[in-house]
């Protein structure tokens, strides 16, 4: 075959290719002992917990052939993991001053965000989960009701979740107090964390990458369009990034990101995050007012650079 032949039978193989249908992963959701079961292509991703709980969360979250990204504890019991902050469950939506009210821990003060009912299960190339809560105290007031839509699907071997929520000051003014103790958070499995647990002294740690270059513990409560965490979990290197939309007040958020593995993005807590006054960061919404927050995580093979999160937060930040 000459030279010239070699090329034009290249170019149409690409011309066909392009116009063969592209292969998307199937989501599916389904509804069983009250959780929700997420699966991509029939392999197992994440569990939507939305009953028996201090609050709806995602445990356990898992990479294709089963890597866990997550923490078990306080879910489940393994060796070699630490059991500090229970309230830490897998990956939630939180925060620790609504009108007074802890929604963040699980104290015996605490508030509660109780799942109310299922707006939308859909499953498809996408699989799209909307909910309505209501954030009620101790004593049984309601503080404030959320509408959330999470929207699953893949990119590869990545994994997507698009978490939106919007809190709605529906029983009157509602004010988020100026707290580290927030908001958008996961708590990564312990191989990932920056400085090691006791059981794993002189293993490899993980790092920690923002938008702006910042490194490792520096990038602790710095501003940032998006963080990555990410290192080796059993051999392989993968990686959590949170993504802050541009539409979010107060963007680009702060960033409660710790070296023992909680990743959390947090627009309130400006007394902490740079010791300016007491009271600074809180935010109020108007009686029936409302305010919208959106997340992407990309759950990924890699390390930032290798998973493309800067053009990644590029795609997310050009949409509406």
């Amino acid at each position: 075959m000459t030279p010239a032949r070699i090329v034009r039978v290249a170019l149409l193989s690409l011309a066909l290719g392009a116009l063969l249908p592209q292969t998307v992963a199937e989501v599916k959701i389904t509804e069983a002992d009250g959780r929700l079961r997420i699966e991509v292509d029939d392999e197992f991703f994440a569990n939507y917990e939305f009953s028996g709980g201090s609050r709806p969360y995602l445990y356990p979250i898992l990479l294709p052939g089963g890597i866990a990204l997550s923490r078990d504890w306080p879910m489940k019991d393994v060796p070699g993991e630490e059991h500090d902050h229970p309230h830490h469950r897998s990956l939630w939506w939180a925060h620790g001053e609504l009108n007074g009210v802890d929604f963040w821990s699980e104290s015996d003060k605490a508030g509660r965000t109780v799942h109310q009912k299922f707006l939308e299960l859909r499953s498809g190339s996408a699989g799209v989960i909307r909910s309505t809560n209501s954030l009620v105290a101790k004593d049984g007031k309601l503080i404030a009701t959320d509408d959330r839509t999470l929207t699953v699907r893949a990119d590869g071997s990545a994994r997507i979740l698009d978490f939106s929520v919007t809190v709605h000051a529906s029983a009157g003014a509602l004010e988020f107090g100026d707290t580290k103790e927030g908001t958008m958070a996961i708590r990564l499995n312990e191989q990932l964390r920056l400085k090691p647990n006791k059981d794993r002294t002189g293993k490899p740690v993980g790092h920690i990458v923002n938008s702006a270059g910042v490194r490792d513990d520096a990038t602790w409560g710095k501003r940032a369009d998006w963080v990555d965490y990410h290192g080796a979990v059993d051999g392989a290197e993968v990686g959590v990034a949170i993504l802050d939309h541009p539409s979010n007040p107060r963007h680009p958020t702060w960033w409660h990101v710790r070296d023992y593995g909680l990743f959390a993005a947090n627009p309130f807590g400006v007394h902490d995050f740079e010791q300016k006054p007491a009271g600074t960061g809180k935010f109020e919404v108007p009686a029936g007012g409302s305010v919208t927050f959106r997340y992407r995580f990309i759950f990924h093979r890699g390390d930032e650079t290798a998973a493309r999160i800067a053009a990644r937060y590029s795609d997310f930040a050009a949409q509406p």
